[in-house]
């Protein structure tokens, strides 16, 4: 079969004359539709041909143009254009090299070369975009960026006068892109040298920082090296950012080192004496638990708890510098006479605690015979000669206790014995040194029989505002006039009615007269009332506190309630949740006697006390003492950045007021002031202290 190839057949005139008839109108459509989207965009758009002549723009570029869209024309030169807006002066940076700048605005035109930015007369910002077309025109774009540089104007600034240190950092490398004139400052380097700086030359730590934080997380905190070599803690807060067209990190520095410092300070001091720097009696409390839970078969431990003969009388002759001088030095005698392992600690005053370990309770007596061997040689202090002796007390674990509580106690009644018997020597506990607490408990017995018969009273002692002078509270404190034994220091029997179970009714007769007579006081005189830690264990009493005030009709932001330190460490749970319930009712929280062995800085940021008393013992020598001085100001700057005031307890004489003040503690109370007075003499002392508060009776 052959095949015979066909002829396509040829397109007739008219058939053809229809055909391009149809691609023309599509053409036409088409243009039409490319010219109504042109118009309708938000951005200016401006065709040119390739001699540079207008063939089209939108609205939006006439708009950006005013000034000079009278002159466009289809078929007009851009160059005359220009030309005419240049004599009309809406190109600033035209002026004054007007040829230059249109022969560089053409150049860009015909070579483009990326986007550029362009100012005009009336302020605004135009971000231009050029490119060349397939038919060798150019297409232009133009968009109104004035709004944008406004706000990279006002960042710039921000970020540039910022007081706190900023630094933006390249996201991949972490090296330093920018930095405002306050990281330069904190760092040292100059800026040209900052710039291009891997951050982790400057800080320590991981490589990389966390910046998919949120805004409410903790801040990441590094050790920063300054060009000077100096080592300062920052607090860091990251997070992601742009730069130019880049990712970025920025990073806003605080200079936290002051602040670390004085937290670690008072964390030392939360464990520690400050005065010998022996371990205070909450480090000892733990200590001790540890080391009788740790204690191997066969092995004993021995409680030596030491106190000097005397010091009384020293403290009264010579003064409380040579005491505190005195204390140093026994200290630094105890620590030289520990065996590894041991554990020496200062509980208050003159008395002191050696914990060892031992197998043959020889070893013990040897252990107590070269303490007190340790103290006879003299120490001179201010020329005066003083020759320390001391007396101690011995008890035995399992023997003589289970727990460091029992142990202590027992510790305390065989040191009893000692000074009874001549002191300067050390005596064992024996079980009928239990006459002594059955003494005590014969006191307990009439402390009972003193609250039925009216014998407690409340006296009251004012706090002052340090910089004003002005009282602003009242300190309530109860006293036991016994009938046959005078006046009971509360020292003596509050220890008693805690362990007769009788601080609840002497808590509530002293709540409960407080309130009743702060009610008749300005309003604005606060009255302040301590608790005991055995108060919150019945679990009643935020109901006590708020049926009393309901009772007495005191508002509760006119109350001020006192804990010490040791409620914190019992049954925490359920004491925070009281004093929320407190706080909640207007009643205001203060932490009292801080520093004195139980401070613990996790329960200052669990709980937002309002205000920190600093113990007296801190203030007695802070005149005179740069120690105590250097004490006193981490305390009242740890308040401060907690938020909390600050009350300084003990004040005896205007040198202390002074200093106290100068370091920015709030408010102060002692005798300097005033003795605890009684209720009906409040405002005899509040009418003298409108008139100058002076130290009275």
């Amino acid at each position: 079969m052959h095949n015979r190839s066909r002829r396509l057949p040829r397109p007739r005139p008219v058939e053809m004359l229809r055909r391009g008839l149809s691609v023309a109108r599509s053409w036409v459509t088409g243009r039409t539709a490319l010219r109504e989207v042109l118009d309708s965009l938000p951005q200016g758009v401006v065709l040119l041909d390739s001699d540079g002549r207008y063939v089209h723009w939108n609205p939006r570029y006439a708009d950006i143009y005013s000034g000079s869209a009278d002159l466009f024309r289809v078929g007009a030169r851009l160059e005359d254009t220009l030309r005419v807006g240049v004599r009309r002066g809406h190109y600033p940076e035209a002026i004054g090299r007007e040829e230059e700048w249109i022969a560089r605005r053409l150049h860009a035109i015909r070579n483009p070369a990326g986007k550029s930015e362009q100012r005009l007369a009336d302020g605004r910002w135009i971000l231009i975009d050029e490119r060349p077309t397939s038919d060798g025109g150019y297409i232009g774009i133009r968009v109104d960026v004035t709004d944008l540089k406004r706000r990279e104007t006002a960042y710039r600034q921000l970020f540039d006068d910022n007081p706190v240190p900023m630094l933006v950092l390249a996201a991949d490398d972490r090296t330093v892109l920018a930095a405002n004139g306050a990281a330069v400052d904190q760092f040292g380097f100059p800026a040209e040298d900052l710039i291009g700086r891997p951050f982790v030359l400057m800080a320590d730590g991981e490589d990389d920082l966390a910046t998919d934080r949120d805004a409410d997380d903790p801040a990441q905190e590094r050790r920063c090296v300054t060009a000077a070599g100096d080592v300062v803690d920052m607090q860091i807060y990251a997070r992601p950012h742009v730069f130019g067209d880049d990712d970025a990190v920025l990073l806003a520095l605080f200079d936290v080192t002051e602040r670390n410092r004085a937290k670690a300070e008072a964390a030392y001091l939360a464990h520690h004496d400050y005065l010998t720097g022996l371990a205070n009696r909450s480090y000892l409390n733990l200590r001790l638990g540890e080391i009788l839970e740790g204690a191997e078969p066969g092995t004993s431990v021995g409680i030596l708890l030491v106190d000097l003969d005397h010091f009384k009388s020293i403290n009264d002759t010579l003064g409380h510098h040579a005491g505190d001088a005195l204390l140093k030095e026994v200290a630094r005698r105890i620590r030289a006479a520990l065996a590894p392992g041991d554990v020496a600690a200062r509980l208050g005053g003159d008395e002191f605690v050696v914990v060892t370990t031992f197998e043959d309770v020889a070893d013990l007596g040897a252990t107590a015979e070269a303490l007190i061997a340790s103290f006879a040689p003299a120490i001179t202090v201010d020329e005066q000669e003083i020759r320390p002796q001391a007396s101690i007390g011995v008890a035995i674990w399992p023997a003589d206790g289970a727990t460091p509580e029992e142990l202590l106690r027992n510790a305390d009644l065989a040191l009893y014995r000692a000074k009874a018997e001549g002191r300067g020597t050390y005596r064992y506990f024996e079980t009928e040194m239990d006459a002594r607490l059955r003494k005590r408990r014969a006191l307990e017995l009439e402390l009972r029989t003193a609250i039925d018969d009216g014998q407690l009273s409340v006296h009251y002692q004012p706090l002052v505002d340090l910089s004003t002078r002005t009282v602003t509270s009242f300190e309530a404190l109860v006293r036991w006039q016994h009938p046959e034994r005078g006046a009971i220091p509360p020292v003596e029997f509050i220890p008693l009615a805690e362990e007769g179970n009788l601080i609840g009714r002497i808590g509530e007769f002293v709540l409960r007269e407080a309130c009743r007579t702060a009610l008749a006081w300005p309003e604005e005189v606060r009255v302040a009332v301590n608790l005991s830690p055995l108060q919150f264990r019945s679990g009643t009493l935020f109901q006590t506190v708020r049926r009393i005030l309901f009772e007495t009709g005191l508002p509760a932001t006119r109350l001020e309630l006192e804990i010490t330190e040791a409620l914190l460490l019992e049954r925490t749970d359920n004491v925070l949740a009281t004093l929320h319930a407190l706080r909640a009712l207007g009643v205001r929280i203060a932490m009292d006697d801080f520093g004195t062995g139980y401070s613990s800085l996790s329960y200052l940021r669990s709980f937002p006390f309002d205000k920190i008393k600093i113990d007296q013992s801190f203030i007695r020598d802070v005149a005179s003492d740069p120690e105590a001085v250097a004490i006193v100001r981490a305390i009242v700057t740890l308040g401060g950045s907690l938020g909390m005031r600050v009350t300084a307890e003990g004040i005896e004489d205007e040198a202390a007021v002074g200093l106290l003040d100068a370091v920015g503690c709030n408010e102060g109370q002692g005798y300097f002031f005033s003795r605890p007075c009684r209720g009906e003499d409040v405002p005899v002392l509040l009418n003298r202290a409108r008139e100058g508060l002076a130290r009275t009776g």
